[in-house]
């Protein structure tokens, strides 16, 4: 278990019903896509005024953020003082300008997995699209070359292999929460399933 010492967000360091790790479980669909760097794009399209696609040179010319944080799965691992380097979808955001109408985004991975993550959870400042963990490029099976980070929430709103970030002006379900999860996933609240 944890320390008992609060994380940066002043709550407990270890969300309920978690358990520190030091490995990095991998968990997918049983696909893992082999992207090369010059095959890769990132479309940002939806409820915005100035719809883009980026390829991986114009990913790595963004604004640059390096962070720490903790991970935390709803399979019930933690792992905490995680370093990573990537692109904060805030500053995604403010190149595409979400319409007044934006409440949700839908995101889509190379693999077909799709999650959805409210406007006011997404735009956290530590929410990153990573492509370096621990000073390394992130391994494919950790879903490289680029992944979403979501360390307010469970692990499983970040998409893998991201492919695509879809501004929606309603909910809409991705993949795991149409199968009974969270639309929600605060780890604090101990908020895995839907009810």
């Amino acid at each position: 278990m944890g320390s008992g010492r609060p994380n940066r967000h002043g709550m407990p360091l270890v969300p309920i019903g978690q358990i520190v790790t030091t490995k990095w479980p991998v968990l997918d669909l049983g696909i893992q896509p082999d992207i090369a760097l010059k095959d890769w794009r990132l479309t940002i399209d939806g409820e915005v005024e100035h719809p883009i696609t980026l390829d991986w040179e114009d990913f790595l010319a963004l604004p640059q953020t390096d962070d720490t944080s903790d991970f935390h799965c709803v399979t019930t691992w933690s792992k905490l003082d995680m370093n990573w380097k990537g692109v904060r979808l805030l500053d995604l955001a403010a190149l595409v300008q979400p319409k007044d109408t934006a409440t949700h985004l839908l995101c889509h991975g190379y693999d077909d997995y799709t999650t959805n993550v409210s406007m006011e959870e997404a735009l956290k400042p530590d929410v990153l699209l990573v492509h370096t963990f621990e000073g390394k490029p992130l391994p494919k099976e950790h879903g490289g070359p680029v992944r979403m980070i979501t360390p307010q929430l469970y692990a499983w709103k970040g998409s893998k292999w991201i492919s695509r970030i879809e501004f929606l002006s309603k909910n809409k379900l991705g993949f795991w929460e149409e199968r009974g999860y969270s639309s929600t996933a605060y780890p604090w609240r101990n908020d895995r399933y839907s009810h």
